[in-house]
C-alpha cells in the first residue's frame, strides 16, 4: 500500500506542475503526503494516531500555504492567463476548505476515543472532585476523634490515614 501510495504523489506531482509553475514544488509534496497520510487515517478505523497525524499536517500544511502564496503570487507576470487564474483559485479554495476539514477531523478523533489535552507544565486548577477520599468521615473504630484525648483511653489508639 505504501508503494502504490509513493508512486500515486509522485505521478501527481509531477502532473500537477505542469499548471501550479508559479508554486514550488514543497507545495505540492506537502498537500500529497498529508492526502496520503489522510488516506491512511481512513483505511485504519481503529488508529487514533493516524487521525491525529493527519489533523496536525492539515494544520501544518494551512501554515505553510499561506506562507508559499505571500512568497511566490506574482503580482502581474501571469495574471491574464486562464491557466493561471484556474490554479490559483482552486489552491486558494483548497486553503478555505481546510479549516473546515480540520474540524470534521478533530470530531472523527473524539469518535475514535481520543482526548487531546494541552499540558504546558503551569499548575492548573481542576474542579473534578469524584477522584478524592473524604478525610472528614472516620471510621469510628479506628480511634478516638481527638487525638490529644488519648490519655483518657487505656490504650493507644491506631490512627489510619
Amino acid at each position: 500500500m505504501c508503494v502504490c501510495v509513493c508512486v500515486c504523489v509522485c505521478v501527481c506531482v509531477s502532473r500537477c506542475r505542469g499548471c501550479m509553475s508559479w508554486l514550488p514544488s514543497s507545495f505540492a509534496w506537502g498537500n500529497f503526503c498529508v492526502l496520503a497520510v489522510g488516506v491512511w487515517a481512513i483505511a485504519q478505523r481503529d488508529s487514533i494516531d493516524a487521525v491525529l497525524m493527519f489533523l496536525m499536517g492539515m494544520v501544518l500544511t494551512i501554515l505553510t500555504d499561506i506562507v508559499h502564496f505571500g512568497i511566490f503570487y506574482p503580482l502581474n507576470e501571469y495574471a491574464v492567463e486562464n491557466r493561471f487564474r484556474f490554479s490559483a483559485g482552486m489552491a486558494i479554495l483548497s486553503l478555505l476548505l481546510k479549516p473546515a476539514s480540520c474540524f470534521f477531523v478533530y470530531q472523527m478523533y473524539r469518535e475514535r476515543g481520543g482526548d487531546y489535552n494541552v499540558n504546558f507544565g503551569f499548575p492548573s486548577v481542576s474542579r473534578n472532585r469524584e477522584a478524592y477520599q473524604s478525610i472528614d468521615q472516620q471510621d469510628e473504630s479506628s480511634g478516638p476523634a481527638n487525638p490529644f484525648n488519648q490519655a483518657q483511653d487505656s490504650k493507644p489508639a491506631v490512627r489510619t490515614y
